[in-house]
Parts: structure tokens; sequence; C-alpha cells
């Protein structure tokens, strides 16, 4: 098991008066996808129900926040989330928002809600977190492929609606999370003109594709540096490295051999070290955190990214295109 030099209950410190979000949201069609091509229901996903965004709640919550919102689709999960919050900080104010990030509709309906609900008018921490991974060939109810249309467009389209309510709070911080599998990344980092087909190149395509949308993530880092010259919101990029024994699990085992050396360099996190970086990069001193840089567990500058993640050019064509997307949002 891998050690960091961080611990929430030490470094994190007083969240009073701040309001977070966390996103998560599992994709409609994610359960039959998988169930069609690995002949399983048992599902992995990051998001404010499971896994990593449930770990981040648990430890951001004994700071007394004056509010996290998280989301995700499964109600039942969130209950049971709020149960372990109680244990830990039995004070704290949680709303679940239901949101399917595979689904542009119900994107706008959760950020409406919270737009809605949200007394306090603040937005102080907005954390990214949601994410699927290495799913065959599916598209969103958008109809954009399903890692791409949960990964970056889901996310895109909280941030484009939450924006106001960043701007609103001083010292508010944005956080995106990738992974270091962005590398597996087609040629041409981002291939548009597939972005609304399911883009099946056969045998690691599903990692390619995941990569595809992890390196998106990584080049809005374009759009934290404008936010950051423009409205004082800082924005960072965080890399998720969180690859469990579990996780391996479940994925067959051809997929195991090929891409677990890679993934596991270091060994393997449990989920609540996974959820580490991402608590840092919410609560650490404004002066450690640089806006629009990519971080590894925890708080390190990165030195992984190829010239399409440091590409500005494709950072602009992403920007463009999101924002053709979401027009009508």
């Amino acid at each position: 098991m891998v050690k960091f030099d961080f611990s929430p209950e030490r470094d994190v410190p007083s969240l009073a008066g701040k309001v977070i979000l966390i996103t998560g949201g599992e994709a409609l069609s994610l359960a039959l996808a998988l169930a069609l091509a690995y002949d399983t229901t048992d599902i992995f996903l990051a998001s404010g129900t499971a896994g990593i965004g449930a770990e981040t709640i648990l430890q951001l919550a004994p700071h007394n926040p004056t509010h996290i919102y998280f989301t995700g689709r499964n109600a039942k999960a969130a209950a049971a989330v709020e149960e372990k919050v109680k244990e830990v900080a039995p004070d704290a104010k949680l709303t679940f928002l239901s949101c399917d990030l595979a689904s542009l509709s119900h994107v706008k309906a959760a950020t409406d809600e919270f737009l809605e609900i949200n007394k306090e008018g603040r937005l102080d921490i907005l954390i990214c977190n949601a994410g699927i991974m290495a799913l065959p060939p599916a598209l969103t109810k958008d109809g954009y492929e399903i890692q791409f249309g949960t990964n970056h467009l889901g996310h895109a389209l909280i941030i484009k609606k939450l924006l106001p309510s960043l701007l609103k709070t001083d010292g508010a911080r944005l956080i995106n999370l990738t992974s270091l599998g962005f590398i597996l990344h087609p040629k041409g980092g981002i291939i548009f003109k597939d972005l609304k087909t399911t883009q099946d190149t056969g045998f690691m395509g599903s990692w390619t594709r995941y990569a595809q949308s992890k390196l998106a993530n990584i080049v809005s880092s374009f759009l934290a540096r404008v936010i950051k010259l423009s409205y004082n919101i800082d924005a960072n990029t965080f890399i998720l490295k969180v690859y469990t024994r579990e996780l391996a699990r479940r994925y067959p085992a051809i997929t195991t051999v090929a891409i677990h050396p890679g993934i596991t360099t270091g060994g393997y996190l449990t989920a609540a070290q996974g959820a580490y970086n991402e608590v840092w990069a919410a609560t650490a001193d404004a002066a450690k955190v640089k806006s629009g840089e990519m971080y590894e567990p925890v708080g390190v500058l990165t030195k992984q990214l190829n010239n399409d993640a440091k590409s500005d050019e494709l950072a602009e064509k992403l920007w463009t295109w999101t924002e053709e997307q979401l027009e009508a949002f």
C-alpha cells in the first residue's frame, strides 16, 4: 500500500462558511453496456455516492462546512453516505441531487435545482469528481461517445451553469479529476469528428476512449487559466490515482494483463487514499495550489504531460467544440 504525508484529520483546515458541491452520476446506459460486454452487473464508478466521491465527503464533512451538495443517480447509496457522515460529523449539512452526467437534460435539471435551493448563494468548491472508465462502445442520451459525454461534456455543462455562483464567491476553487491513463489517447488527442459515434475501434478501444476523455479533462486547464485571469477562480486538474485490487477484478483478464502494470506502478491505493489529492486541492493554502496546473497525489506537480496535453491549440479547439454542443443549455 502506498503511503502519503497527508492526513485529512490533521491537514484540512476549518471549512466554516464554505459551500461545496461534489459531482457523481452514473450513466443510464452503463449497466446494460457492461452486462452485454462483460457478462456482469458489478459496476465501479467514481461518483458522489460511491468510491472516491463518498470518501471525499467523509473527509471534508468533519471540518464544519456550511453545506455539502453531492450528486449521483442512486438515492439508496446517497442515504448510506449520509448515514456514514453522521458517524463522523453529526451536524454536517448534506443535500443529495439526482443527476445523470450522461444526459445533458438531467445535468441541467440538477444544476437548476442547486441554484434554486442553495440559499447561501455562494459556491466555494466545485469538485468534478464523477467518471466512468473503460466501458464497451455506447452512446449517451444525447448521442455522444459515452465516456467523453460523461467525463467531459456533462461536467462542462455543470461548470457552465454554476460559474455565476463561483464568480460571486471570493477564493472559489474548481477541481477537475483526470488519470495518468490519458497517455493512451488516440493519435492527435481527441477525434472530434467521431465524438457522436461509439468510436468502436476493437481491442483496447475502451481504454483509448477513456484516455481521450481524460485528456479532455487535462486540456480544460486552458479554461482554468482564462478563468483565473478573468475572474480570480482557482481551477486545477488533479490526477485521480486510485486503482484498487477490487477495481482490478472488474475487468477481463486480458485487460488486466495489458493495463495494470502501467496504472498500478507504485502500488494500489485505497479509496480513502484516492480522495486525498482532491481533498488537498479543495482545502490547501492558496499559495500552495497553482491555478491551471495538474497535480499527482498528494499535491505534487506532474511531469508526465505530453505535447497533446499541453497544446493550447487543442485546448482552444475543445473549448470551441464544447461551447457549440452546450449552446442550447
